[in-house]
């Protein structure tokens, strides 16, 4: 009989091997598109090897953690792979921060050594890389051990390290492999920055099967440089946010993406208006439409609509995914009756390890032994959820709840709103008060007054806002969400 730890190494599963068995069923199958550049799989693995050498040679050990602070680029990935073939965890750090808050994460993480795509870009990069040695230290890698710290977006405050295992990472892969259905000879390509949970975590599944991924540059979105990617690498799976695929369905040159080979276009990370859900079914009505739900404390995907109710039941987030146990429950932690608000709370093996360094948050969020959200949501009598709003972002005005997303999907219904955020401020009378900021459509020239009676006529006046402000844009951070928190400081004063 063997040992307790060879037996621990036959069970054991971790993320960098994932490729490697990729790489030994087919070396020169493509891994990694970027632009110009493809990478096998059979380089993908020997360049992560040599990145976990290059910083072991620089004395970075098993249980650190290692930044990278990059644009989109292939690098990235295999950064992200050696690190963690080093038995160390990887902390992305998003680049377009202010130096204020890298150097909040940088601190907070405790991270010994960051990567980074101006330091070691190029030249630097491949001189590293060449100088390490092809051979992996000798290291044991557990699969609980945190293979990825990953910083909460922080829309309502200081971002926190949600700690991910390995464990978590692979049991997400699988739950996405089964709910979207992806398989070998799929293209993956995805509109999110790698830098955020679901923009890595996409690639995870295909790199499994030994199935390609194309990776988008950073920068300004571009519809039509996305369509042409979508075009000339055959994409069968697709990802991008909702505002990236009302531009891409409203571009002409949608039309030069082949529909037959275009099988699941996926949306998520905010809220689709229906308007942009009903234009990506009318210009691909072959295709499957999935909505991918989660939040990074899940690894990510808690919940998915899947392509034969994506009509049916268009603006729900499905139901949960495989492994993912949900309860619906109200302030006391007690069952909410079918069709009431309550906050959605999960169990399961993707649930995180718990914030770094932050045991008071980590034994909030776990309370009751399930892991909290902030998300309210409700049940419909066939068990699809559909998302009310952030918890945080509920106002009660004049002692009555009102939920924000409620009052923007009432707003966007106007042709003449292209974007709207609902948030609370100071009321001298209602305590506080719906304020309404929106970004006009092409064209409108649509007044507050006008867009305060359309609330009237549709919800009950509690719920109407105050007051409507005009904006060119509405801010955002990397992954799509609004601001809500910079719109509460700028306008907050509003009724002082």
């Amino acid at each position: 009989m063997g040992s307790e730890l060879e037996l621990d190494r036959c069970r054991r599963l971790v993320v960098p091997e994932l490729v490697s068995r990729s790489a030994r069923r087919d070396p020169e199958a493509p891994a990694l598109a970027f632009e110009d550049e493809v990478r096998s799989f059979g380089e993908l693995e020997q360049r992560a090897n040599r990145v976990a050498g290059a910083l072991a040679a620089r004395g970075v050990g098993p249980g650190q953690n290692v930044a990278i602070e990059m644009r989109n680029c292939i690098e990235f990935v295999e950064a992200f792979l050696g690190i963690q073939k080093l038995g160390a965890c990887a902390v992305p750090v998003n680049f377009r921060l202010s130096p204020q808050e890298v150097g909040y994460v940088l601190a907070d993480s405790q991270a010994v050594a960051v990567l980074g795509d101006g330091e070691l870009a190029g030249t630097p990069w491949e001189e590293a890389l060449a100088a390490a040695s092809p051979e992996l230290p000798a290291v044991e890698i557990d699969d609980e051990q945190i293979a990825f710290l990953m910083y909460t977006s922080g829309t309502t405050g200081r971002p926190k390290g949600a700690m991910l295992s390995h464990q978590n990472l692979v049991v997400n892969t699988s739950n996405w492999l089964y709910e979207v259905g992806a398989r070998p000879g799929d293209v993956w390509l995805s509109g999110l920055p790698l830098f955020h949970i679901g923009g890595l975590n996409g690639l995870l599944p295909f790199l499994q099967l030994g199935a390609l991924a194309v990776i988008e540059p950073s920068g300004g979105f571009d519809p039509a440089r996305s369509i042409e990617r979508l075009a000339r690498h055959d994409v069968s799976i697709c990802f991008f946010v909702p505002t990236q695929w009302q531009e891409i369905c409203s571009h002409p040159a949608v039309a030069s993406v082949d529909a037959e080979r275009l099988r699941v276009a996926m949306w998520g990370a905010s809220q689709a208006p229906l308007p942009t859900l009903e234009l990506l079914a009318q210009t691909f009505p072959a295709v499957e439409i999935v909505n991918a739900f989660g939040q990074t404390e899940m690894s990510s995907n808690t919940c998915f609509l899947r392509g034969e109710d994506a009509i049916r039941k268009m603006g729900s987030v499905g139901k949960p995914a495989l492994g993912v146990e949900v309860r619906i429950v109200d302030e006391a932690g007690e069952d909410v009756a079918p069709g009431e608000v309550g906050e959605i709370v999960y169990r399961g093996p993707t649930v995180m390890q718990g914030y770094f360094e932050q045991p008071e948050a980590s034994a909030e969020a776990f309370a009751g032994g399930w892991f909290h959200s902030g998300d309210l949501v409700r049940e419909d009598e066939e068990g699809f959820i559909y998302i009310v709003d952030r918890m945080k972002d509920m106002l009660i005005s004049g002692g009555e709840n009102v939920y924000p997303a409620e009052v923007e999907r009432t707003l966007v219904e106007h042709p003449g709103v292209a974007e709207v955020a609902v948030v609370g401020i100071a009321h001298p009378r209602w305590v506080e008060t719906p304020l309404a900021v929106v970004v006009r459509a092409p064209g409108s020239e649509v007044g507050g007054e006008e867009l305060i009676e359309l609330c009237r006529e549709k919800l009950a006046g509690y719920k109407k806002p105050s007051a409507v402000v005009f904006a060119a844009e509405l801010p955002r951070n990397a992954a799509g969400k609004v601001l809500k928190r910079a719109l509460r400081e700028e306008h907050g004063a509003l009724f002082e």
